[in-house]
């Protein structure tokens, strides 16, 4: 029987590219879209690939849609992930064998990226996740641990700024951390879905590269050779400012989410290089060379 899989979250950073690696892997598609959302009215057409309208917080409704599914991949942004419990129990309702729960990032089985207030969320859904693959012999969970966004990351100046010619050195910019573009990130979930037995209630850790903040601007001198703007701060510090904001009553929360995201992403002490663990070999994933790296950092120039 051919894999029917549900991707909820399908048009945030990074649901396009998880999605179109989905439907080029030849799976049917359900995208699921909350019932007062158009962001999916942008979505390409694509002859393998149903839009279904639902309510998030009707188990009873989500469940009759997945039913004929078996597989949903979560990529939620984290102001939606109180949807991911109903979801959750609707897809064990619905008898499916496999729930991706919205990781892709900062490994949450360090004890330090547990306590940051921005992934209590997802902290919560693994416990759950793991309470109810306990009780149901069907159900099951993978988790996915890319840490930082390469692409995404330079295109919007959350790593290094290449436009600007600027960069935040965290920490002093020399600590290595582990990098995946989103199209890579669509190839694991596609490379977990063709291989449920092997990554059933597994942790997977997977990257393009591990690299310096430091190395990349340095890459980027190489190939336009401009100058830098560059301060050094302490993601320590990032942290701290974090929680303060988090006490305003009128505190920024997006500027709260960046700050501890951040740690989690540039502390060595938040483990943000995968390399002694990875998973790539059983995704059927490369390890970038130095020349795609460096292709793909020139493609955000």
């Amino acid at each position: 029987m051919a894999v029917k899989v549900a991707i909820a979250g399908a048009t945030g950073n990074l649901g396009p590219a998880v999605l179109n690696a989905l439907l080029e892997a030849g799976f049917q598609v359900v995208v699921l879209s909350r019932k007062d959302s158009s962001s999916t009215d942008s979505l390409p057409q694509h002859p393998n690939q149903t839009i279904t309208k639902v309510d998030y917080f009707d188990i009873a409704g989500l469940t009759t849609v997945l039913e004929a599914t078996n597989v949903v991949v979560s990529t939620l942004a984290s102001k939606a992930l109180d949807t991911q419990k109903p979801l959750i129990d609707a897809s064990v309702a619905a008898g499916l064998k496999r729930y991706l729960p919205s990781d892709f990032g900062s490994d949450l089985h360090n004890p330090l990226n547990q306590k940051l207030p921005v992934f209590k969320g997802k902290v919560d859904t693994h416990h759950y996740l793991e309470k109810l693959a306990a009780e149901n012999s069907h159900f099951s969970y993978t988790y996915t641990y890319n840490n930082a966004f390469l692409d995404w990351g330079l295109k919007v100046g959350f790593t290094v700024n290449p436009k600007e010619h600027s960069a935040t050195l965290w920490d002093g910019g020399d600590v290595s951390i582990s990098m995946t573009t989103l199209a890579t990130i669509g190839k694991a979930v596609v490379a977990i879905i063709n291989n449920l037995d092997a990554t059933k209630n597994k942790t997977l850790y997977y990257h393009d590269t591990a690299i310096t903040l430091n190395q990349i601007v340095d890459i980027v001198k190489s190939i336009d050779g401009k100058e830098w703007t560059t301060k050094v701060e302490q993601t320590k510090d990032i942290e701290q400012k974090a929680y303060a904001e988090l006490q305003k009553p009128d505190g920024s929360v997006g500027g709260v989410m960046v700050g501890f995201i951040r740690r989690a992403c540039f502390s060595k002490d938040h483990n943000p290089n995968f390399t002694d663990g990875l998973s790539n070999e059983l995704l059927g994933l490369p390890v970038f060379s130095r020349e795609g790296l460096v292709e793909v950092i020139k493609s955000q120039l």
